[in-house]
């Protein structure tokens, strides 16, 4: 039998001496559950937000339908994406395997509200109806040759309709609906899911044509993104290293992962919003870890003479830290189950009202609980110094 077996079957003994310590005192029990739970439902609201605020930003490049993408060196993020000359683009038609070429153009318009007159951002995305740059189900032949009339634009059906104006349900009554963005009148003439983000309520996606109307400001040859579509048997990452040697500096050549990781670590690392969630967790983490200690530190201290009368009867210190372990232990599994219960049904409210993707991951639930365990195993790791007094001749 190794040691680390040995260790193990003398910190869980039969006599489940840290569950009755725990459960004699039911009030006691219930406030550090409570406390546990509520550092959880912390953690799990930092980081659910954090990852719908990722999520949500990224969703309009998993619907890209290209295996390679073109964009300025200085952008790092959709909402300050920067342009560049469609000229380079086109230079790279005659390489071979490349089997064609897409624009995109990005802006963010102030949609007027047709309920309420109210003006929200809203993501409006130009593409060519002859070579759309979305890979969306609702985007069809019969949607495209609508967009293929000036002035017509698509909705953004999964946006935040009672900011942006029920659109749906209007278009059922009007179709095409007349609407204002950029203080210009456009119609919509059909409708898409893509959903909201941190950066705009919703998105509209129109042709090439109308998108230049809606930004006059914009010139027709400066696009925002180049999408490159390979061969089927193609080397992607031969392409990829052909057209870096092709182009200038100045365009980044990517793949999907590295153009979504780009967008990612920009809202992670190099923006305000990544970090703070992140201090949240670690305020839930120690206010959690504080619970936890108070509570391991009384019952340590309301019972030190027990301990020493256990001392003084030939248990060793292993089996009393491991009464403290086990008391941890338990904690974090009852505290987590209620925040756990808690935060999933706080994310279907979450997602009900803003429309971003909040929904409880299995990684995200792993996470918390290591740190639920980690928490509560380092508190009582604390509180174990205390048994240091537990002297046997105390009861003499």
């Amino acid at each position: 039998m190794t040691i680390q077996a040995i260790i193990f079957g003398k910190l869980f003994r039969k006599t489940p001496l840290a569950w009755r310590q725990m459960s004699r005192q039911k009030t006691r029990l219930f406030v550090a559950i409570a406390g546990i739970a509520f550092a959880d439902f912390l953690m799990f609201f930092q980081l659910g937000v954090r990852d719908a605020l990722f999520d949500s930003q990224v969703s309009p490049y998993t619907t890209l339908k290209g295996d390679l993408f073109l964009v300025n060196k200085l952008s790092d993020n959709l909402q300050s994406i920067k342009s560049f000359s469609r000229n380079k683009l086109y230079k790279i038609a005659g390489i071979n395997d490349v089997k064609s070429l897409a624009t995109l153009y990005v802006g963010q318009a102030s949609w007027r509200n047709p309920e309420n007159l109210a003006s929200r951002q809203i993501f409006v995305y130009g593409i060519d109806p002859n070579q759309p740059a979305f890979d969306l189900p609702e985007l069809d032949q019969q949607q495209l040759n609508k967009l293929k009339l000036l002035n017509r634009a698509l909705f953004d059906r999964a946006g935040l309709v009672p900011q942006l104006g029920d659109v749906p349900s209007l278009l059922k009554k009007q179709n095409p609906l007349s609407v204002q963005a950029n203080d210009y009148q456009i119609q919509i003439v059909g409708l898409f899911k893509l959903g909201s983000s941190f950066s705009a309520d919703g998105n509209l996606i129109t042709s090439d044509s109308t998108f230049l109307r809606l930004f006059p400001q914009r010139r027709a040859n400066e696009i925002d993104l180049g999408i490159v579509d390979v061969e089927s048997n193609a080397s992607i990452e031969q392409i990829q290293a052909d057209l870096r040697a092709k182009l200038p500096d100045d365009l980044l050549v990517l793949n999907l992962a590295e153009f979504t990781a780009r967008e990612s670590a920009y809202w992670s690392t190099g923006s305000a919003i990544g970090p703070t969630f992140n201090l949240g967790v670690a305020i839930g983490f120690l206010v959690g870890g504080v619970i936890v200690y108070q509570i391991l530190y009384t019952d340590v201290s309301n019972h030190l003479p027990e301990y020493a009368t256990l001392k003084a009867m030939g248990y060793s210190d292993i089996y009393l830290i491991g009464v403290i372990v086990q008391e941890a232990f338990i904690l974090a599994v009852l505290g987590f189950i209620p925040g756990f219960l808690l935060s999933s049904g706080f994310y279907i409210f979450f997602q009900s009202v803003t429309f971003l993707p909040t929904a409880m991951k299995l990684a995200r639930a792993i996470t918390v609980l290591v740190l639920t365990f980690v928490m509560c195993i380092g508190a009582g790791a604390i509180a174990m110094q205390k048994l240091r007094a537990a002297d046997p001749a105390d009861i003499f």
